[in-house]
């Protein structure tokens, strides 16, 4: 494991995600998004993308935000998420058939993330019990309640965002940034993290460390924050 996991840009993080990749990527609306890896990838034009989050990106005020970048610029060819969001081109996509879309309850989407994390191979839930959700899952009845089993959810890289890291990939994370961010850490191969403040192994108290810098694999300082609301 290498000690010191600090990129010089989130060009040079982002460098090796290549076409057909699945990504993760952290954040709840406008909320705890890794805006800048994801601007380093719309440049580097990756294509045929499989995308886990929330949902898919954001248009707010006119301007799409974070996922709905890359699916504007169609680098995206399937979306894994709890809702539609407010991404109009995403809308636009899917009703045209341009994309793919695998509807997953905001708890099991959750916790299939975990579960692949935790290397746990599978779990049943009652969550799309009698809904098109559950069509060719396997079923089960526990204590009276029929059940439905849900896969892990894995990814060749996980995205993420958090206030403040260190170059061990230690992570801070502020308020509602602690959404998906901490979870989809452990559930990726590959696992780059941007932060606000980049500080010296140390200046984190072991007490707030949120995600561990064993889960991290590589950490960059964004080079630009938004005020967005």
């Amino acid at each position: 494991m290498a000690l010191n996991k600090v990129y010089n840009s989130s060009k040079e993080a982002i460098a090796d995600v290549a076409d057909g990749s699945t990504i993760m990527f952290g954040g709840w609306g406008l909320v705890g998004n890794p805006e800048n890896l994801i601007r380093a990838l719309l440049e580097k034009g990756t294509k045929n993308i499989t995308t886990i989050g929330n949902n898919p990106g954001t248009t707010f005020g006119g301007v799409n935000r974070d996922v709905a970048l890359l699916i504007e610029a169609k680098q995206v060819k399937k979306v894994i998420a709890s809702y539609h969001g407010w991404s109009e081109h995403f809308i636009k996509q899917y009703l045209a058939r341009e994309i793919e879309y695998e509807v997953v309850p905001q708890g099991t989407l959750a916790e299939r993330i975990r579960a692949a994390g935790a290397n746990i191979g599978g779990f049943y839930t009652t969550n799309g019990v009698g809904t098109l959700l559950a069509e060719g899952k396997e079923e089960k009845i526990i204590n009276g309640q029929k059940y439905i089993l849900e896969s892990p959810l894995p990814a060749d890289f996980a995205f993420i965002k958090a206030y403040m890291g260190d170059r061990w990939g230690n992570l801070v994370y502020r308020y509602e940034a602690q959404n998906f961010n901490p979870v989809m850490a452990t559930a990726a191969r590959i696992t780059i993290a941007e932060v606000e403040k980049l500080v010296d192994v140390g200046k984190i108290d072991p007490n707030q460390v949120h995600t561990p810098g064993i889960y991290v694999d590589r950490i960059v300082k964004g080079e630009y924050y938004e005020k967005r609301l």
